[in-house]
Formats: structure tokens, C-alpha cells, sequence
């Protein structure tokens, strides 16, 4: 399965969709909201986020193995540093490659301050390098101990994030040599809304593949989306995402389709999402759809491909 998630990725188009679990005991609303909408046949696999803003959440890993289980098809569990340390971390890692969740996202995390549970302190032994560290020591067959483990792990494939926009583009290339260097097969970046800043990306992920070697030759570039209907969305996006560049036009477009109706602004929206989401994948067709669990508009975006 993995193996040719992974070839996907290398040689052919390659789109994954993200799952964030909810406050809840149960992931299965999800599954069967996804199962509901066929979304399960229009990608290549999934993602599982691991309680974004420190937000408690479900487990990512059990997520993950729900989410394979029912579809057959891979899925990327993120690991966030923020609530681990090497021991929980590798032990978590040894239970998930026992149940065929092998593809992680190393995360470093949203700060516990932001968290919904009293007094949450972080661990942060390290940032997400230090994961992508272990998994490379688990994939040599020991743990980050040196201590050979009593039965090698099955291939377990890392992926890492990268922003999408600094106002220094130097510093996001620096920034992805270090988790190319570290051994990332994969560099998701935040949302993208524009062919000049793919293309920027593309650029700096090149460039910094060159300099990390080659360690780094197969790796690849996936290029975040997150669709934008609403003014609110785009001006939380600018103001409180890092590392995210929405168009001043697409707030101004939303803005005044806002002053007629709702409806005009979901559909102007809906229109901006669409242009932007066939560019861009045109251009490099490697992406990662988040839609906030907004699975009905996420189908309408990947319907839209040409």
C-alpha cells in the first residue's frame, strides 16, 4: 500500500485529503460523511491532524488506522513534538507500524498555551526534526538509543510541513534543506493561492534539494489548498496564520460580494477557490486538500479538476 502511495508520489499526480478528528469518542461520523460523498475514490489518501491550536482532539493514530481500515488506501498520521517525549514518541511510533500506520507528518506543534485544557504544559524535547531523527533510526532497525530493536519496523516514510510565504524566501528554503537533511519524503506546505508563489515554492524546493544532496533526490514538493468562500476566512488566514499569503483581491472580491448577499460571497468564493485550485495543480499536480472538515466543499474542489 505504502509503496505505491509513496511511487505516487514520486512520478505521478498525487492528491491527499485532510481529516481533523473531533471532541468526540468516536471518529466514525467522518468515515461515514467521506463514505457519504465517494471522497474516498477521488484521492490517493488521507491525512489526520494531531489537536491543532492544542485543542484536545482524538487520536491521530487510532484516526489513521479507522481511516485505512475503512478505505484501504494510506493515510499520514501527524505526530505533534508538543506532547511527547523520545519515550512516547517511539513507543507510539513501534504501535503504529505494528498496525500499518507508516506514513507520519512530524509536527512540531502549536504552543500548549493556546490549549483548551487547564494548565497544559508542552514537551517539546525537540522540534520536528528530532522525529523525522527517530524514524530514520527506526528505519536503520534501532531506536534513537542506538539499541537494536527486537524485530526491525516495517519502512516508515516521513513527511514534514513548510510555510508557504515569508517575507525573506531564503529562510523557507533553509528551512526545508534542514528537513530534507533530516530525511523528509515529503514537504506539505501551508495553503497556496496563487501561481506566482507555487511557483516560488517550486523554485526554493529545487534550490534546496541541491544543497541537501542526495539524500534528498526523492523527494518531493505537495503543494497545500484550503478553499476560501468567506471574507472571515481570508482575513483569519492573513491575520493569524503564519507563513500563508492570501490576495488582497480575493478579500476585496469576498468584501464586496459579502455587501449583497451570503450566497453571492459563497459563490464568488467558490469561483476563486476553483481558478486557484486547476492553476495550481496544473502546474504541479502534488497537493494536500484542507478543508476543515468541510468534506461537501472539498468534493466540489477536486470535481473541478480539468
Amino acid at each position: 500500500m505504502f509503496e505505491s502511495f509513496i511511487e505516487k508520489l514520486k512520478n505521478k499526480s498525487f492528491l491527499t485529503l485532510e481529516t481533523t478528528p473531533k471532541h468526540s469518542a468516536t471518529f466514525d461520523p467522518i468515515i461515514e460523511r467521506i463514505k457519504d460523498l465517494g471522497l474516498h475514490k477521488k484521492v490517493d489518501g488521507f491525512s489526520v491532524t494531531d489537536s491543532p491550536l492544542a485543542k484536545m482532539k482524538y487520536s491521530s493514530l487510532f484516526a489513521s488506522l479507522k481511516l485505512q481500515n475503512a478505505f484501504k488506501k494510506p493515510t499520514i498520521a501527524t505526530i505533534s513534538m508538543r506532547d511527547r517525549n523520545k519515550i512516547a514518541l517511539q513507543s507510539g511510533l513501534l504501535g503504529a507500524n505494528d498496525v500499518d500506520i507508516r506514513a507520519i507528518l512530524a509536527l512540531t506543534g502549536d504552543p500548549a498555551s493556546m490549549s483548551d485544557q487547564p494548565k497544559a504544559k508542552g514537551v517539546f524535547e525537540g522540534n520536528s526534526t528530532l522525529l523525522l531523527d527517530i524514524i530514520k533510526c527506526f528505519n536503520g532497525g534501532i531506536d534513537f538509543a542506538g539499541k537494536p530493536l527486537e524485530v526491525r519496523p516495517k519502512p516508515i516514510y516521513p513527511f514534514a510541513v513548510a510555510n508557504a510565504f515569508a517575507r525573506n524566501p531564503k529562510n523557507l528554503q533553509k528551512k526545508m534543506k534542514l528537513k530534507l537533511e533530516h530525511g523528509a519524503l515529503g514537504i506539505i506546505t501551508q495553503p497556496v493561492y496563487s501561481l506566482e508563489n507555487a511557483k516560488m515554492l517550486l523554485e526554493l524546493f529545487q534550490k534546496a534539494k541541491i544543497e541537501a544532496g542526495d539524500k534528498s533526490k526523492d523527494a518531493e514538493l505537495i503543494l497545500g489548498f484550503f478553499p476560501i468562500t468567506k471574507l472571515r476566512t481570508a482575513q483569519f488566514l492573513t491575520s493569524h496564520v503564519p507563513g500563508v499569503d492570501v490576495p488582497k483581491s480575493w478579500s476585496e472580491k469576498l468584501f464586496n460580494a459579502k455587501e449583497i448577499s451570503n450566497e453571492a460571497q459563497d459563490r464568488v468564493g467558490l469561483e476563486l477557490s476553483i481558478k486557484a485550485f486547476e492553476e495550481i495543480y496544473d502546474l504541479h499536480p502534488k497537493m494536500h486538500l484542507m478543508a476543515a472538515n468541510n468534506f461537501a466543499l472539498a468534493k466540489k474542489i477536486i470535481d473541478s479538476r480539468r
